[in-house]
């Protein structure tokens, strides 16, 4: 264990010899250290050249620098340390002003040996006490960071402050999940370089999980270029769906922007398909004594994967399912229809949202009429979708319905094949 050390800034020449004399055992066995300077500015000079003092003994009325100056020019300087103040009785008034500058301590001349070596062991035993709670902060501050680049900042709090948190086992909760898929990434990075590919995934992976994170998602698994979110746990959120879909269209964004930059590059990327769905799963820590995984699991998390998939089919990019959009009071967007996913029996409505200013467009409108028409199985909306194709050739939506009733379906029941 290093020794404490001690720089006593004093001009009385004899002082040095009396603190030698006076705690000779504690230095003869390593406990204490000292170093002398006789004004303010030796003692900072001293202290650039000895990093380890731990405590400053310093007098007030000294040549060149005081006592009082000196505690100002400490106040600048970042390092832990204490300073106590040795001072005449009878200089009550700058010993008030030393405290006020951040003196720990004073003690009065003509110094009584046995009050200061109590006055230096009650400063030591207070510094090592704040060093131990710094110590243990910036651990636990660490901690948070390195957990932080794991999981998502939200679960990441939990985990560095709720040690029960970190028991296995779940708990059933309505929460929202998006799953993202990057198209046709596999076969694209078959013909590049890894240097190309790898910043290339991290730099989308990178903005993905941000734009998750800033919705107040967690992330629950990162698998290739996928990205799986859930909002709602491990903290509660009342409006988990609205940020789920915010969060949506916040990713769709970026993956577009993200799409363009690399075209510039010669870089083809597909885009992003996104599935949204709310409703009940088991969330929670599930794994062994040595490793756990803080994730989901029921109907819910499948309903999200297919509805993502169901983009392929539709040539959309965003899917949200009705249980989404009953959450979400002021819910923008366009009606797809009615869908039974792959492996589910009943039939789900599904939406591709929309922000504010697109749902103020015409094409909004004409689209919703045309829909209101399929749904109620009006021969019109052959046309009023043809007339949709004809103004948008590029509008996924409206091309899907068109093929679809021009080859015999009549209503808004798709059929996967």
């Amino acid at each position: 264990m290093n020794p404490a050390t001690i720089l006593v800034v004093d001009d009385e020449p004899d002082l040095e010899q009396l603190v030698m004399q006076r705690f000779r055992r504690q230095v003869k066995s390593g406990e204490l250290k000292f170093h002398f300077a006789a004004d303010g500015e030796e003692a900072l000079s001293m202290l650039n050249a000895q990093p380890e003092v731990d405590l400053i003994l310093s007098d007030i009325n000294m040549p060149r620098m005081d006592g009082l100056t000196l505690l100002t020019c400490l106040k600048e300087i970042d390092r832990q340390l204490r300073t106590v103040i040795v001072s005449a009785y009878g200089d009550m008034r700058n010993i008030r002003t030393a405290m006020n500058r951040g003196a720990f301590d004073f003690i009065t001349k003509p110094i009584e040996f046995e009050d200061l070596e109590t006055t230096i062991e009650k400063t030591l035993n207070d510094l090592h006490t704040f060093r131990e709670m710094q110590n243990l902060r910036d651990a636990a501050e660490r901690a948070k960071n390195t957990l932080s680049r794991y999981f998502s900042p939200n679960l990441a709090k939990e985990l560095s402050e709720n040690s029960s948190f970190m028991a296995l086992g779940g708990e059933w909760r309505e929460v929202s999940f998006v799953f993202t898929d990057l198209t046709d990434f596999t076969p694209l990075i078959e013909n590049l370089e890894a240097s190309v590919v790898v910043p290339l995934l991290n730099e989308y992976l990178s903005g993905m999980t941000q734009i998750a994170f800033r919705h107040g998602g967690t992330i629950d698994k990162i698998v290739g270029d996928a990205v799986h979110a859930i909002f709602g746990a491990p903290l509660d959120q009342p409006d988990h769906a609205a940020n789920a879909v915010a969060c949506a269209m916040s990713m769709d964004a970026f993956s577009e922007s993200y799409r363009k930059e690399q075209a510039e590059k010669g870089i083809t990327l597909g885009a992003t398909r996104i599935g949204v769905h709310s409703g009940c799963a088991i969330v929670g820590n599930f794994g062994g004594e040595l490793l756990f995984d803080y994730t989901a699991h029921g109907d819910a998390i499948n309903t999200a994967a297919r509805l993502e998939n169901l983009n392929k089919f539709l040539g959309s990019r965003i899917c949200v399912s009705m249980d989404v959009v009953e959450r979400v009071p002021d819910f923008k967007g366009r009606p797809v229809g009615w869908v039974v996913l792959r492996g589910k029996s009943q039939k789900l409505k599904v939406f591709e949202p929309l922000d504010a200013q697109s749902a103020e467009d015409p094409e909004a409108q004409i689209y919703l009429d045309a829909y209101r028409k399929l749904e109620d199985g009006d021969p019109a909306a052959r046309q009023a979708f043809a007339s949709l194709v004809a103004h948008d050739r590029d509008d996924p939506l409206a091309t899907f319905h068109l093929k679809r009733l021009l080859a015999g379906e009549t209503d808004a029941n798709i059929t996967l094949s």
